[in-house]
C-alpha cells in the first residue's frame, strides 16, 4: 500500500458493509477500486512461518467475508456495480426497508478505521453477537492516545476496552478507564 491508501480521511461520505460469499476478498476489493470506490478491510498482523522456516509478520484480513465500501455514487449506481460483479455478495440493508442499503455514518466509520490501525496491539475484534454480550456505558475518551474517540466502555479479562460497533464486526481497544468520561 502506498501512503495515500493509508491516509484516513473523514470526508462526509457514508459507507456500506458488504457481506461476501467467497474467500476472494482482495479480488472483490480490486473490483470496487476499478470503479474508483474507496474500500476498507480490517486487517491485523499475524505471525506465519515463511518459506525459510522463520516466522514472518504478515498483514491479513480479520474476517474474510466482510468488506466496507465508501458510497460516493448514487444508490442505484452502487446497486448496478454490486449486481454486475461475478462474485456473490450482499450489501447489508435496513431492517425496516429491506431494499434500502444500510449506510454507516461517516463519523462512525472514521473512528472505526482509526481503531483498526494494525499497529495498535492491544485490540480485540468481535462479532456483533459477541459485542452485544459486553454491555457498558457510552463514553468519550478525553485523554491519551485515543483522545476524541467515542464508543462503549467494556471490561474483558479484567481489562477495560473501548468498543466500537459497526454492522458485521466490532473492535475493542485497550483503554484506561480514567481516560473516559460519560458521553451525553
Amino acid at each position: 500500500m502506498d501512503n495515500d491508501e493509508n491516509l484516513i480521511v473523514d470526508d462526509g461520505h457514508p459507507w456500506l458493509a458488504i457481506s461476501l460469499y467467497t474467500k476472494k476478498q482482495l479480488e472483490i476489493e480490486a473490483y470496487f477500486k476499478n470503479y474508483g470506490l474507496e474500500t476498507f478491510i480490517p486487517r491485523q498482523y499475524q505471525h506465519v512461518e515463511g518459506a525459510d522456516g522463520r516466522p514472518q509478520r504478515v498483514l491479513r484480513p480479520v474476517v474474510h467475508n466482510l468488506l466496507f465500501v465508501k458510497q460516493t455514487l448514487a444508490e442505484t449506481e452502487m446497486k448496478n456495480i454490486v449486481k454486475s460483479s461475478d462474485h456473490k455478495m450482499r450489501v447489508l440493508t435496513q431492517a425496516s426497508l429491506p431494499n434500502k442499503y444500510y449506510l454507516i455514518p461517516h463519523n462512525q466509520m472514521y473512528e472505526f478505521r482509526l481503531m483498526c490501525n494494525p499497529e495498535i496491539t492491544m485490540r480485540k475484534f468481535l462479532s456483533t453477537e459477541e459485542a452485544r454480550l459486553k454491555v457498558g456505558d457510552e463514553v468519550y475518551v478525553k485523554f491519551g492516545p485515543l483522545k476524541g474517540l467515542t464508543g462503549r466502555l467494556v471490561r474483558s479479562s479484567k481489562k477495560y476496552y473501548l468498543l466500537k460497533e459497526i454492522p458485521g464486526i466490532s473492535v475493542m481497544l485497550k483503554v484506561s478507564r480514567w481516560c473516559c468520561v460519560p458521553q451525553s
